[in-house]
């Protein structure tokens, strides 16, 4: 089952949704990894003690998700869900 019409006429893409799901959970993993260490390594490069971890942490989660919101937006105008 490649496609799947719903109620407007539109036929939904489940290959190029299931290829955006998959990337976007391989690069969030690496997004969100990275602000976790980037998030300890800075607050323990500038001596920002045991409160500026968490919060750089929260910081940099924050940009990742920026950035995901980003990849699935550019992702969609690549792979588009629906045609129709």
């Amino acid at each position: 089952m490649n496609a799947t019409t719903n109620p407007q006429g539109r036929r939904i893409l489940w290959l190029n949704v299931m290829t955006v799901f998959s990337a976007a959970i391989l690069i969030g993993a690496e997004v969100f990894g990275a602000a976790f260490a980037a998030g300890w390594a800075f607050a323990n490069l500038f001596h920002l003690g045991e409160n500026g971890v968490p919060i750089l942490q929260g910081v940099f989660f924050l940009l990742g998700v920026a950035v995901m919101v980003r990849f699935v937006m550019n992702a969609r105008r690549v792979e588009p869900f629906s045609e129709g």
